[in-house]
């Protein structure tokens, strides 16, 4: 199992890189994460939160919605192709353990990546996998969930998680 790295680790403001060929190194890495994230109860894990810089992801969403689309798998060098409507959701992430703020995420995304049989692959993804989608191309890119609320918001939000992180540390 993987460490997962919280903020402000300085990864999570940083861009990933490219995979270049989907080897046995890069399946290892695969099945370590789908582990770290289902031993965290996670739905969706981008590998610099482990601390490995490359532009992967796994998501399953099979666990977490009683009704409505689901979603599982690997996505590698992921980009969003289109996206559409709106939709108002409240996220958690396991580099900010016990945290949720509430996000405006597109409710459906059209997504091109290749999988982990170096497949290209072209995905419509709608509602908790849409999210989940945006969430984790949001790592890639260095961008976390507080850059996407507004100023007071934000700042709300990290004040919050500072607190809890001290309770934590006085506990």
């Amino acid at each position: 199992m993987l460490e997962i790295v919280t903020f402000p680790n300085e990864i999570l403001k940083r861009k990933t890189n490219p995979v270049k060929s989907v080897d046995a190194e890069i399946r290892d890495i695969i099945a370590q994460m789908k582990e770290t994230m289902y031993k965290n109860d996670g739905i969706g894990l981008a590998a610099n939160q482990v601390n490995i810089p490359l532009s992967i992801m796994v998501i399953d969403t099979t666990s977490r919605e009683e009704e409505g689309e689901k979603f599982k798998g690997v996505l590698i060098n992921p980009t969003l192709v289109a996206k559409e409507d709106q939709i108002k959701f409240k996220e958690g992430c396991l580099s900010f353990p016990g945290l949720q703020v509430e996000v405006i995420r597109a409710k459906e995304v059209l997504i091109k990546a290749i999988n982990e049989f170096e497949e290209e692959i072209t995905l419509k993804l709608t509602g908790l996998p849409a999210v989940v989608f945006q969430h984790e191309f949001d790592h890639l890119s260095g961008i976390t969930f507080l850059d996407r609320l507004s100023g007071i918001k934000k700042r709300f939000a990290l004040e919050k998680y500072q607190k809890m992180l001290k309770e934590q540390v006085g506990a």
